[in-house]
């Protein structure tokens, strides 16, 4: 019995190099501003146009500020880039929600709250965590530059078939564990390059309870530990959050889809390249102390000894934790925080807000503490005010700023300054990701809360009501 992936590769081959790669059909090409100038221009010089401009969706979200999009992009390279995805959008035809549109958000927020990314599907773009869209049960996964001119050339692009991984995580998580304290988990046990040649298709009690949001987290950090994507097989949680969304298909087209969904999951005498097992009573609320995901640890954890490491990397490992500011075997509760940032493709979403606003409420942000909490689209933004959360911000003295990548890459103007230590629920920390000198902890909502208000790393389960 085929896998997941196995099932949803195999029908989109459109045809195979022997002993090579294959011709793999995308359903879905997702364009933001940074990565598409190149293709697009590689489309005019060899006077082509995109094959199948329906099935392509353009939206900036790198570049965008999160403050005033109304008016114009201060920074010059960041309005280029935004105003020339508009025009290539334009020139080509394409759907383009730009800033300030309904429907703008990141790119990787947007897709699975509108029901453009559907289960079964193939869907690429020129971005690395573009792994986030497998949650829904589809084959989603980053391409490059030249990539994304031959999807637009042909809505194909040439592959080699990954490997399969499962990783299967039972039991029941504890206070204070998300998700993304999972994928932490996980990456740390990994290691960066632990999934290297794979696709991870996610399983047991916990994903399987995990809400939307969640799996979207989940899948969006599998390539944090190398793997070429993450997925979960669709199911009626999946079911549930798509029927009524904008692009997912409504009435009697609606019951073919989800009865087509019912049959993609890996069977139960399905075959891994490889399976890895996690229990959930292991995991705790985590927190990096490094420069790369995998660097995590449990919140009430030490800082590992050096001597613990194998002795290739321990050079490297001090020297990660000097850019830190750290010592191997310090406690990361009690450090100080200066920054705050609640948002990316990773934990933009409203259940993450609703989670932040869950700690804060009747309290007060720390006075040294400066906060970015950003919505990862406008959708977002519209259901933070609806329930009032924006309200609960106001009272605790944190600002909600407008939708976009902001300080996940620091390509826009929230930056943290070099030097300050910031805990963030993005997704990398690598050196200077957040601004030239910045010192990111990667955290869940519920870590970035506690900082928040207390000023320090602290563990959520101390003061969650």
């Amino acid at each position: 019995m085929n896998t997941l992936f196995d099932k949803i590769w195999d029908s989109h081959v459109v045809a195979a190099v022997e002993n090579g790669p294959v011709q793999l059909y995308v359903d879905r090409l997702y364009c933001h501003e940074v990565t598409s100038p190149q293709a697009f221009a590689g489309l005019r010089e060899r006077g082509l146009k995109p094959f199948r401009p329906g099935r392509i969706f353009c939206m900036p979200d790198h570049n965008t500020p999160t403050h005033d999009q109304d008016k114009p992009i201060a920074d010059p390279v960041s309005k280029t880039q935004v105003d020339t995805l508009e025009k290539n959008a334009s020139d080509f035809g394409l759907t383009h929600f730009g800033m300030m549109h309904p429907k703008n958000g990141i790119i990787h927020v947007v897709g699975p709250e509108r029901g453009l990314t559907l289960p079964g599907m193939t869907i690429v773009c020129g971005d690395s965590h573009t792994s986030t869209h497998g949650a829904m049960g589809a084959v989603a996964f980053g391409i490059g530059t030249s990539e994304v001119e031959m999807a637009l050339a042909s809505q194909c692009i040439l592959q080699q078939k990954p490997k399969t991984m499962r990783i299967t995580v039972d039991g029941q998580l504890g206070k204070g564990v998300t998700a993304k304290d999972v994928a932490l988990y996980i990456i740390a046990k990994m290691t960066t390059g632990g999934a290297t040649g794979y696709f991870v298709e996610y399983t047991g009690s916990v994903v399987r309870g995990l809400t939307m949001e969640g799996r979207l987290t989940l899948c969006n950090l599998s390539i944090e530990m190398g793997a070429r994507g993450g997925m979960v097989a669709p199911d009626e949680t999946t079911f549930a959050y798509l029927k009524g969304r904008e692009y997912a298909p409504q009435g009697e087209a609606w019951d073919k889809a989800v009865a087509y969904w019912k049959t993609l999951g890996s069977g139960s005498d399905a075959l891994f390249d490889k399976e890895v097992m996690f229990r959930a009573g292991d995991v705790e609320p985590m927190i990096t102390y490094g420069t790369n995901p995998g660097m995590g640890t449990g919140i009430t954890q030490t800082i590992p000894l050096s001597s613990s490491m194998p002795e290739a990397g321990r050079i490297s490992y001090l020297k990660s934790l000097e850019y830190m500011g750290f010592s191997e075997g310090d406690p990361l509760t009690g450090k100080p925080v200066d920054y705050v940032f609640v948002g990316s493709c990773t934990n933009g979403r409203i259940e993450d807000f609703r989670m932040f606003a869950a700690v804060v409420k009747g309290r007060k942000k720390a006075p040294g503490v400066t906060a970015w909490l950003v919505p990862g689209s406008w959708m977002v933004e519209a259901q933070i005010r609806a329930e009032g959360l924006d309200r609960i911000f106001a009272n605790a003295g944190f600002e909600l700023r407008q939708p976009g990548c902001s300080a996940c890459l620091a390509m826009n103007d929230d930056k943290i300054p070099a030097g300050k230590y910031a805990v963030s629920t993005s997704n990398r920390n690598f050196e200077g990701r957040q601004g030239p000198g910045s010192r990111t902890l990667l955290a869940s909502p519920l870590v970035a809360a506690a900082a928040a208000i207390t000023g320090k790393v602290t563990d959520p389960r101390d003061i969650m009501e």
